[in-house]
């Protein structure tokens, strides 16, 4: 492809931009090679997975290995490892399709495919040697063998870098003995390789080893954790009593696995962000459904206004989270090409390209986690008694999306990392935020009384979103300069000034996408999805209005204070209120009358 400017642009760097203009990347440009690749994972997961739904639920692990085999043997499982090492060697868009289509059925599932795919092969194909790959890329990406990560300890948490799992080198240097003991390990009753992390003498940072499972070789497993949901997914301890693992299975160079383990954690988030948009739309479709059937005072309870509130909401933040993340996962995927061209290897290339899109990375994961636990709880509600049966899907859906806030770093963690990157790359250079923080301040400081909004589709939500971003530049601004370094600590801001952003970057994703597919495909065709940003947006304008609030009463007082609440109610506001509910109504009906959610 060519590289161009557009697709130069940094990660992090749509909070400083206004362009309505760029071309955003969306499921409707999907190639042909990749509607292929849908329509072969949405037929395997029809045909062998939704059937059996409630095997899950019955901790069937064996089902979830036999399935995980079937997917290996389809290509599914290594659909980013190079083909020289038996992959499909696809692009990051692609294993973004696979890794949403192949999730939305049981929560089981997804979490063995994102565990195996993601943290058990990733870093393997990021950071081994040629040897490694060669030895273990074919196996894993067939089904042969699975992988498992072993990171997380008792007492470490988010602190991964914390763990006490000690490597010790051997007299004669060739094998390391690591002893120690690993919690909440996904795939660990049937992996054949584990990726562990542990320390070597002080070392400042872990270190990570590839070591193959072998119960004579001082690994011991735990019973299978009794957990909420995703039953059918293997979760285990593992003990390690000086396992020997020699020293060429290190993996990348010594020192380094905190650094490992966070690229992987960024790719882990935007995969679990996407995971989650299946699921959403076959909760909406079964809704849908249930309330076209369900009859109380003669009446389909679809025809009910309280009904149709709930499935506009699960409609919409479905449209709009899947907006975000193909978004960015082409953003990623141009941006990991512009680094090939500049002569990076394929490998360090894909570290950079993610690493550059961090911050939108650990928005898609907590915006898409928390829609879909909203998603599945308004379902249950549509089933009403029979929403609370295991006997429906909303319930085990309920239990398993609620890991989905936990996994990959806790939704918490994610909403404050997100600020705290953002100004970290302002401050290398990378963005320029303080100069962008400085134009937000002079926009606002204009006399805005007289702005006209134009007949223009969606105009009005383009300036909205325009003066949110300038509102959160503003608000950024005034908090570094309050606290400085020391902003880290005020956590609370940081988790106001985190939710401005994610409604600033899931409704833009909307957006953008609507206007494209406007141009594209005719206004007409786009009604549902226009009223479904209209709905979004507004929705989004009073979160961050009560986050932005928050925000000014906490830093401020007297007349700073009134400045800035003024900004916020008089230049971050509509010139013309939408009709909510008139909204809601019309995409609900849309989807009542076609008995299913799709876009």
């Amino acid at each position: 492809m060519e590289i161009t400017e557009k697709n130069r642009l940094s990660g992090s760097s749509f909070i400083i931009e206004n362009d309505t203009t760029r071309s955003i990347f969306t499921p409707e440009d999907f190639s042909e090679e990749q509607l292929m690749m849908k329509a072969a994972v949405k037929e395997f997961i029809d045909r062998e997975v939704w059937p059996f739904k409630e095997r899950f639920e019955k901790k069937d692990y064996e089902l979830t290995k036999v399935l995980m085999e079937k997917a290996g043997e389809l290509g599914f499982l290594g659909i980013s490892v190079p083909e020289e090492y038996g992959g499909l060697g696809m692009g990051f868009v692609s294993a973004m399709l696979v890794c949403d289509y192949i999730s939305g059925a049981t929560g089981s599932l997804s979490t063995a495919f994102g565990a195996h795919t993601g943290i058990g092969i990733l870093p393997i194909t990021l950071y081994g040697t040629e040897e490694q790959k060669q030895k273990y890329l074919p196996k894993l990406s067939s089904g042969e063998w699975f992988g498992c990560y072993c990171l997380t300890e008792p007492g470490a948490g988010s602190d991964a870098n914390s763990g006490k799992t000690k490597a010790v080198l051997s007299e004669d240097g060739s094998h390391y003995k690591i002893t120690g003991q690993k919690m909440w390990i996904s795939n660990a009753g049937f992996a054949s390789l584990m990726i562990v992390f542990a320390r070597i003498e002080d070392d400042k940072n872990i270190t990570g080893f590839l070591v193959p499972y072998d119960s004579e070789n001082g690994i011991r497993l735990g019973d299978e954790e009794n957990k909420l949901g995703i039953h059918s997914s293997s979760t285990r301890q593992v003990f390690f009593t000086e396992t020997k693992v020699p020293v060429e299975n290190i993996l990348g160079e010594r020192n380094g696995g905190f650094k490992i383990a966070m690229n992987a954690l960024n790719v882990g988030r935007v995969k679990l962000g996407v995971a989650c948009i299946d699921a959403q739309r076959r909760l909406t479709s079964e809704s849908v459904k249930y309330a076209n059937e369900r009859i109380q005072f003669k009446t389909p309870i679809s025809q009910f206004g309280a009904i149709k509130e709930k499935i506009a909401r699960m409609a919409t933040s479905c449209y709009v989270g899947e907006s975000a993340c193909y978004r960015v996962a082409k953003d990623i995927e141009d941006r990991i090409d512009y680094f090939i061209s500049q002569g990076m290897s394929p490998q360090e290339a894909e570290l950079k390209g993610v690493e550059d899109y961090a911050v939108e990375c650990s928005l898609i994961k907590v915006g898409a986690s928390e829609d879909l636990q909203n998603c599945s709880d308004e379902g249950i509600q549509i089933f009403g008694g029979m929403g609370f049966s295991a006997d429906t899907p909303m319930e085990s859906a309920w239990r398993d999306a609620r890991i989905g806030r936990i996994y990959e770093g806790t939704n918490e963690i994610n909403r404050m990392l997100s600020v705290g990157m953002l100004l970290k790359k302002g401050m290398k250079g990378q963005i320029d935020l303080m100069g962008s923080v400085m134009k937000a301040a002079n926009a606002f400081g204009q006399n805005t009384s007289d702005e006209i909004i134009s007949d223009k589709h969606l105009s009005q939500e383009i300036s909205v979103i325009s003066k949110f971003k300038n509102l959160f530049l503003i608000l950024l601004g005034n908090v570094f300069q309050k606290f400085g370094n020391e902003l880290e600590k005020q956590q609370q801001i940081l988790l106001s000034l985190s939710d401005i952003l994610i409604e600033i970057y899931f409704s833009e994703s909307a957006l953008y996408r609507t206007l494209k597919n406007m141009d594209n495909q005719g206004i007409e065709s786009q009604t549902t999805q226009e009223n479904m940003v209209q709905f979004y947006v507004f929705e989004a304008y009073n979160i961050i209005h009560k986050s932005a609030r928050e925000i000014i009463l906490s830093i401020s007082d007297g007349k700073e204070q009134e400045q800035l609440l003024k900004i916020l109610n008089e230049k971050c506001s509509y010139i013309r209120h939408p009709n909510v509910i008139g909204l809601k109504t019309k995409i609900a009906n849309k989807f009542i009358k076609e008995n299913s959610f799709f876009i």
